[in-house]
């Protein structure tokens, strides 16, 4: 006798291949039969008129303190997703040495995290004790490597900084990271160069691992910074990925054509490029962004020295006002550290400064200073046509962008971006179902086994005997997202069942508090 027999379902595999009608048996953490015999089994779920998918793959997700903080996971859960890729935009849970860990203690006191750790080993010997809900991989930041050994400086890397990333590199790909993400808008990623980069990422060859990036720019360099990619492929011999592809700005809107041209061209020439993305139009990210980016050196007390002194913080204002109003009224606060400025959550900076009646830009630096920098923002750039084409290409996988979050406890709070609650119910809903941007079976794929392939998941992300019971069963005439930008902690609609590593941890559509989750090396 089985554990589940799911019966009477439409199964979509994640191959690629048309639905079938047929019974899924699970035994244990593995899929054990797939066909139209009625096992017996110690409970039966009756699959009729519901689709039974591999669990979704979010492949781009930052759970790296959230997931130890709250294992629960049910922002994501609540999605049908059973598996992140996390340790994108060069920020990842280790290395974390010197800099890259102090850098880090405001978010884990935050959190209320009391453990320390440095390497990957101990980080997921700590994720294992305390239990986790969905399955847990990663990739190895660059910006973990750089701040761990030469700090947040400007600096080039010398000949023995080089030696020791990689050092630290290969002891995360031998740990179980997929990979190397970098995120060169942010510190201190944004002081490499593409030598720095392709030097590291040919640290990945022996080990498969791929380079994923947040390129430098996603709007007024945006086809400069995808030759980059290209070029880091091509010099290390590794497969590269895309985070969250768009053209950010209106006035870059009219690049997606050579965008893609590029991107196309490099894949028929042999280039193992991909990519994903979050179907929105709003990104999010931290509210200094909007800042020039020398004004980043050096870490967060040089960054707010700058904003206090009177004539680095003259040129950041000089810079900033040549922004219009339209600018910042995109712009709104998502989250902040400090109580007293709760009101400004799920505001824009237009609006904020209008209500305390002062300047804009003296506002926007004076509730950086307050906030220590600590302030999350959405910026509304890109557009909806632009967002339809990416989520039609192929080779596109979804990625929310997002942390796990739960709806009570230490990560319920804020204004987060809706990302993190709906975009694999949005995907399917409103641009597989409702506008037919591509199949059901493509979008299947696409959300599982191309991400299992593409970051060596092995045996996930497909429906066949053999492979680990990360199983979603959801209505199609149901799903969609509910999450909004000013209520962002809302379920999507039509997930019945969520099973991961074989255990139902989604029953019903009612979360079961199963913490069935791996680690996965």
């Amino acid at each position: 006798m089985i554990h589940y027999l799911i019966e009477n379902g439409t199964v979509i595999d994640g191959s690629g291949t048309g639905p079938r009608e047929m019974n899924v048996g699970i035994h244990n953490d593995r899929i054990v039969y797939a066909g139209s015999e009625r096992l017996e089994a110690e409970r039966t779920i009756d699959a009729r008129g519901l689709i039974v998918a591999p669990g979704f793959i979010d492949t781009h997700a930052h759970s790296e303190f959230t997931m130890l903080a709250d294992g629960r996971a049910e922002g994501k859960l609540s999605q049908g997703v059973t598996t992140e890729i996390n340790g994108n935009c060069g920020l990842s849970a280790a290395p974390l040495y010197g800099e890259g860990l102090a850098r880090r203690e405001a978010d884990m006191e935050e959190l209320g995290i009391t453990e320390r750790w440095s390497a990957f080993g101990e980080y997921f010997a700590l994720l294992a004790r305390k239990g986790i809900a969905i399955n847990f991989a990663t990739l190895c930041g660059h910006g973990n490597l750089r701040s761990s050994v030469i700090g947040y400086r400007g600096a080039a890397a010398d000949v023995p900084a080089m030696a020791e990333m990689k050092r630290l590199l290969s002891d995360a790909a031998a740990a179980g990271a997929r990979g190397l993400s970098t995120g060169l808008i942010y510190p201190p990623g944004i002081y490499s160069d593409t030598t720095e980069l392709t030097d590291l990422s040919c640290t990945l060859k022996d080990t498969r691992g791929l380079y994923a990036s947040h390129m430098r720019s996603e709007g007024d360099t945006l086809i400069e910074s995808i030759r980059e990619v290209l070029e880091i492929g091509r010099g290390a011999g590794v497969p590269v990925h895309i985070s969250h592809l768009k053209t950010a700005g209106r006035q870059n809107w009219w690049k997606i054509d050579e965008a893609l041209h590029l991107i196309e061209t490099a894949r028929l020439e042999g280039v193992d490029i991909t990519c994903d993305r979050y179907p929105y139009t709003a990104a999010s990210t931290d509210l200094d962004t909007v800042l020039p980016s020398w004004a980043y050196e050096g870490g967060v007390d040089d960054e707010l020295a700058r904003l206090k002194n009177p004539e680095t913080a003259g040129l950041i204002r000089s810079e900033l006002r040549q922004k219009d109003d339209n600018y910042w009224k995109s712009v709104y606060v998502s989250s902040v550290s400090m109580p007293e400025n709760r009101w400004m959550e799920g505001e824009n900076i237009y609006d904020i400064a209008s209500k305390a009646g002062k300047d804009l830009v003296d506002t926007l630096l004076e509730l950086l200073i307050h906030e220590r920098v600590r302030t999350g923002a959405i910026f509304f750039s890109m557009n909806e046509d632009n967002l339809r084409r990416f989520l039609s290409l192929p080779y596109l996988m979804i990625g929310s962008d997002s942390s796990v979050r739960s709806f009570s406890g230490p990560t319920c709070s804020g204004k987060p971006h809706p990302r993190g609650f709906g975009s694999f119910a949005r995907f399917i809903g409103k641009y597989v179902r409702q506008e037919g941007l591509t199949e059901l079976t493509d979008a299947i794929r696409r959300t599982t086994a191309l991400p299992a392939a593409t970051f060596g998941l092995t045996d996930r992300g497909v429906i066949r005997k053999g492979a680990y019971a990360d199983i979603v069963i959801f209505n199609y005439e149901r799903i969609i997202d509910t999450a909004t930008f000013k209520e962002p902690f809302s379920r999507p609609q039509g997930i019945e069942h969520v099973f991961v590593n074989g255990t139902l941890a989604v029953d019903g559509g009612e979360f079961t508090g199963s913490l069935s989750g791996t680690v996965i090396t």
